[in-house]
């Protein structure tokens, strides 16, 4: 799927837009799978408006804004476990991480027409920080998206800076760091764009007719530890490349809410 030069970019700036690695039947799959979940959670009283709470948009907007938001997608629907795992995905992550990768959790952010809540510019690391950070993003592309409805901008060589100091929700200083500083990356359905967790990235709302609708996947070496036990779901840990070099079992809090 990648080249040595793919490899070389994404070492270098901290992400990679690869293109076309799922299918259109794929994605009309999973487009499928992302609405059927979100209707059985409103029928199971468990939808929410996950919007980011913060002063880097006026409450005044902030309010009327609405993100869709559920993690552990490969327990709601079979084609996102096929995903995971998919080899064009694999292809990818063995030469971004090493020939040992583990999943780390799953969750869609889908972003309503007219309506669709920003991200304000943030790194993942504060949510999941590890030792040697290997931990990567792969965002999923399941409509085309463009700065009309609210695509992915990248600060391009901002994980080399470390770990930043954030505020609120883990995100950055708004007057610091403004979405408009970010490097839009425009994709199609089916695209992926991959970036370490250490980079700088967030979104803008959408404000078009058309939904933006994203499953992110999160992986890492199965040999960095986390520093901290602060993000534990159920589908932690599943090899999806290679082995884990050490015997471990993951013990989640889990609640069953149906």
């Amino acid at each position: 799927m990648i080249s040595r030069e793919d490899v070389e970019f994404y070492n270098e700036n901290g992400y990679l837009l690869v293109r076309g690695v799922f299918t259109t039947e794929e994605v009309k799959e999973m487009q499928y799978a992302v609405e059927r979940t979100i209707a059985k959670a409103a029928a199971a009283k468990q939808d929410a408006n996950h919007t980011w709470q913060g002063d880097y948009i006026p409450q005044d907007e902030l309010k009327k804004l609405v993100l869709k938001g559920f993690h552990d997608l490969q327990f709601h629907d079979a084609c996102f476990t096929r995903a995971v795992a998919h080899p064009r995905m694999t292809g990818v992550l063995t030469q971004l991480i090493g020939p040992n990768v583990q999943l780390h959790h799953t969750k869609m952010l889908v972003k309503p027409a007219e309506q669709g809540a920003a991200f304000p510019m943030h790194q993942d690391y504060p949510y999941f920080p590890h030792d040697r950070h290997t931990m990567l993003a792969a965002s999923v592309h399941l409509d085309d998206a463009d700065m009309e409805n609210g695509c992915l901008c990248v600060v391009p060589g901002s994980h080399k800076q470390g770990p930043l100091p954030h505020v609120g929700r883990y995100y950055l200083d708004h007057r610091d760091y403004p979405v408009s500083m970010g490097t839009p990356c425009p994709a199609s359905a089916g695209d992926v764009l991959f970036f370490n967790y250490l980079t700088i990235h967030g979104s803008d709302r959408n404000k078009s007719s058309r939904p933006r609708r994203n499953v992110l996947f999160q992986y890492r070496d199965p040999a960095d530890p986390p520093s901290r036990e602060t993000h534990i779901d159920w589908g932690m840990g599943m090899m999806v490349a290679g082995e884990d070099p050490q015997y471990r079992q993951y013990h989640a809090k889990l609640e069953l809410n149906v």
